[in-house]
């Protein structure tokens, strides 16, 4: 038997291009169901049901809620949060008010591990409850999943900047280094090699965190490329460290989750730049750095139509999921077959997500650390989508 009563869903952490296609699939779907008696939106996540500030998510028709799909970022406020017992207490006293019996929460690892404690303190009081984690995460670092709703558009924006930076660097030869988000993961940077068309396309070198940086071989890598080919395009990771594991550059701030900010300031980019100019000894080297930063997770209009569509059906597999099964979990995506591509979804425990993270495989990075493989590059393609070809006369 279904539950019945109310569902609160919300949206957590960092937000991405097709975040609001997970809301809208996950809304729409609900609308479909008597079980679920009334649609209330969490307004900035967990700090929203504590407050127990609402949005009624009933009352928009379709053309609003298509419009809200095709707009970046968190439509209903996002949060960074890890609740105590005090503030899970709090959820649960709004649950009970408002009669709500299932909760969808949209985000990464950190949102999942929300999503799980709720799901254990409803169990522990008895309370007739589903909790459905909805997975969102420009990072592609959630384990289980093949890939991240969020993932996909936010690595083909990074194709296309390096795109257009290559042929930049191509008209004013130097070294441009470019930070790329993904914490300690390093899918979003390794999606830059989706830029090279030609022999001698950048990026020539491309460092994650799931290797350890050492600046005498950056130094000498990147001395070789311009030797060979008079100008270097460089993206590297946020999280690259260190061989004892230590950030190459970092803020030194965390969030409520206990994670460090990482590529907030142009700190590393500025780091990296001095070290290529140390290694050239005071002769003349045009060297820059650009950390892309937010425009990465929210830019419009460069959306993978993968993404997009993966992210508005997770939402409504989540919801379908609860009202059929009323068991907790995460969606999780598998991917059918690459030619044509083809995925479909499935629920795991709360448990295989919640808070740890994965990382880039072996078989995707190049023995030398400093690039990735056709592996990589293989599994990427049909995500992103085909990108256009750039014309040159040299």
């Amino acid at each position: 038997m279904a539950l019945k009563g109310k569902m609160v869903i919300g949206q957590s952490g960092g937000p991405t291009t097709v975040i609001n296609q997970s809301l809208v699939g996950a809304v729409l779907a609900a609308r479909k169901h008597a079980d679920i008696t009334g649609i209330l939106g969490a307004h900035h996540g967990i700090a929203g049901i504590m407050n127990e500030d609402f949005i009624d998510l009933t009352t928009q028709s379709v053309d609003e809620l298509e419009c809200l799909a095709n707009t970046p970022a968190a439509g209903l406020g996002s949060v960074r949060l890890k609740p105590g017992k005090a503030e899970c207490e709090r959820v649960f006293e709004a649950f009970r008010k408002h009669d709500v019996r299932y909760f969808f929460y949209i985000g990464g690892n950190d949102s999942a591990e929300t999503a799980h404690i709720i799901s254990e303190m409803a169990k522990d009081a008895n309370y007739d409850f589903c909790t459905v984690h909805l997975p969102k995460t420009i990072d592609n670092d959630l384990r289980v999943t093949d890939h991240c709703p969020g993932f996909a558009s936010a690595a083909r924006f990074v194709a296309l900047a390096f795109m257009g930076d290559d042929r930049d660097n191509a008209a004013l030869a130097g070294v441009k280094i470019n930070v790329v988000m993904g914490r300690h993961a390093g899918f979003l940077t390794a999606a830059s090699a989706l830029a090279r068309q030609d022999e001698g396309d950048g990026p020539h070198l491309i460092y994650l965190p799931e290797r350890v940086f050492d600046i005498a071989s950056f130094q000498a890598d990147v001395k070789r490329i311009m030797d060979e080919y008079g100008r270097c395009v460089v993206a590297v990771s946020e999280g690259i460290s260190d061989a004892d594991g230590n950030p190459i550059a970092s803020s030194g701030e965390r969030d409520s989750h206990g994670n460090v900010q990482l590529s907030g300031t142009g700190a590393l980019g500025d780091f990296l730049s001095a070290k290529v100019k140390e290694a050239y000894a005071g002769k003349t080297v045009r060297v820059r750095a650009d950390t892309f930063g937010y425009l990465q997770r929210s830019f419009p209009t460069i959306v993978s139509a993968v993404d997009a569509k993966e992210a508005r059906e997770s939402g409504a597999f989540g919801v379908e999921h609860a009202v059929k099964n009323g068991d907790n979990g995460s969606v999780a995506i598998r991917r059918l077959s690459n030619d044509p591509y083809a995925s479909d979804y499935f629920i795991t425990p709360l448990s295989t997500v919640a808070r740890e993270a994965t990382e880039m495989k072996d078989e995707c990075i190049h023995a030398d650390g400093n690039d990735v493989t056709d592996a990589w590059l293989d599994y990427l393609r049909p995500l992103v989508g085909p990108l256009p070809r750039m014309g040159k006369l040299f």
